[in-house]
């Protein structure tokens, strides 16, 4: 039997699906691959679906986890990166939640020749406001909730997962997120965090030559309207979609909806 690359390995990649087009999903920060459980069924006869956990998160060897490499956004992209070249893939169809927007986003800028369409699903290339930019967070917040972290993770994870969900009249969808949060390592999650929230790829977004859409949910306390609006506006060839669904993670709130405006740009 051959022996699985250490990139797959590592990575926990699934492939699954009929179609030639290869759909790479990305999942955000603390969740994996399960994220996407609601609408990958939509893609797996038309498509190959790949799927994967960032190293550190869900069913990845977390023995490969460095605080160095992964304390920056690089060391994502280059999980990317290395799943893309493991796969031997090109013109890709990239699909990123939240974080993994702006990963996608500079995987593509280095390597464009692994792209032809990115799906960015409530973007954000800065969290935090500066000036007249608005990004929703103001840094005294965001030092608040990574106290929060250090000292109590699963009781944060508890706080933040159901209002980062939205929904409140459907408890479950909240209850599904915060099992995520608190299945992932309180250590790799804090890092992530940090290289979530103060992250600033504003001054890349102009880089991309590879076609973007950007779908904005109504009622996102994480990527507000002004946030979707700045990366359309300063991103060449992105489209954008602003979703009926409320919240920062359509895919699992509004599964059909975020089908339909995926499938709409890609086909």
């Amino acid at each position: 039997m051959p022996m699985l690359h250490p990139t797959l390995a590592r990575n926990n990649v699934n492939i699954i699906g009929n179609g030639q087009q290869v759909i790479l999903f990305a999942h955000g920060f603390g969740c994996d691959q399960t994220a996407w459980q609601f609408v990958i069924d939509a893609f797996t006869d038309d498509f190959k679906v790949v799927l994967f956990d960032y190293t550190g998160s869900g069913k990845s060897d977390i023995s490969k986890y460095s605080t160095t490499k992964y304390g920056v956004i690089d060391g994502y992209v280059q999980d990317v990166l290395d799943i893309c070249e493991a796969l031997n893939l090109k013109d890709v169809i990239f699909v990123g939640h939240s974080v993994s927007c702006m990963i996608g986003l500079l995987a593509a800028i280095k390597a464009p020749e692994y792209f032809s369409k990115l799906v960015f699903v409530g973007p954000s290339a800065r969290y935090l406001n500066e000036g007249d930019y608005v990004g929703g967070f103001e840094r005294e917040d965001l030092e608040k909730l990574f106290e929060l972290m250090e000292g109590n993770y699963l009781g944060w994870s508890s706080m933040m997962a159901p209002n980062i969900m939205g929904n409140a009249e459907r408890p479950e969808l909240g209850g599904f997120l915060t099992s995520s949060f608190c299945a992932t390592d309180p250590d790799v999650a804090k890092d992530f965090a940090k290289v979530t929230f103060f992250s600033d790829n504003r001054a890349d977004l102009g880089n991309l030559t590879v076609e973007s859409l950007t779908l904005q949910c109504a009622e996102d306390i994480i990527a507000p309207d002004a946030v979707g609006k700045f990366i359309n506006e300063h991103t060449p060839k992105n489209q954008i979609v602003f979703l009926n669904a409320t919240g920062h993670c359509p895919h699992i709130s509004e599964p059909e909806e975020t089908i339909q405006a995926i499938k709409a740009f890609v086909n």
